[in-house]
């Protein structure tokens, strides 16, 4: 083979690699269990010391950002401070877990329901309550109070961490 034949091959099958290794599938990403030494991304609190539900955000170029509440996790997803590539985004869901102690039952964050305003306070005092099926969540609403919401309706003022809606100046 000839240097012109050779050259007229190579190019092509070196996009062909690169082709395929973009569209390599990846494994679906799953929820992490916290551990009594996981602590959150944002301020180091750690996550088991607290009630109320945690989350944790997966991203594609390494390790999850955890989060000891879910306003923190919503804060961090609505207002990034650097635009990260998100391969999974996980809550755990109080219809199932306890809300002094919880473990567990993590859910893809993006299909559960929320509960805004309620009397139950997480580790930075207001949270949004998450459940994996709205009528766990219409039952905490009228139990506790608070509005439910879908994530896709939970907006940034409502999940300000310098003094937004949740805020709670008693802490």
């Amino acid at each position: 083979m000839n240097h012109a034949t050779l050259t007229r091959w190579t190019l092509p099958l070196i996009f062909l690699a690169v082709l395929t290794a973009c569209n390599k599938p990846t494994a679906p990403v799953t929820a992490l269990e916290i551990t009594t030494g996981t602590s959150c991304s944002l301020d180091g609190m750690t996550l088991a010391d607290f009630p109320g539900p945690k989350a944790q955000i997966h991203y594609v170029t390494g390790e999850p950002d955890y989060f000891c509440d879910t306003v923190e996790m919503f804060s961090s997803y609505l207002n990034p401070e650097q635009k990260k590539r998100i391969t999974g985004i996980f809550t755990q869901d109080m219809g199932k877990a306890n809300w002094e102690k919880p473990q567990g039952n993590w859910v893809d964050a993006k299909q559960a329901f929320y509960v805004l305003g309620s009397k139950k306070t997480g580790s930075m005092g207001p949270t949004l309550a998450a459940f994996t099926r709205q009528q766990d969540a219409d039952n905490f609403a009228k139990e506790f109070g608070g509005k439910v919401l879908p994530f896709d309706k939970v907006t940034s003022d409502m999940v300000d961490l310098t003094g937004g809606v949740v805020h709670d100046e008693h802490m």
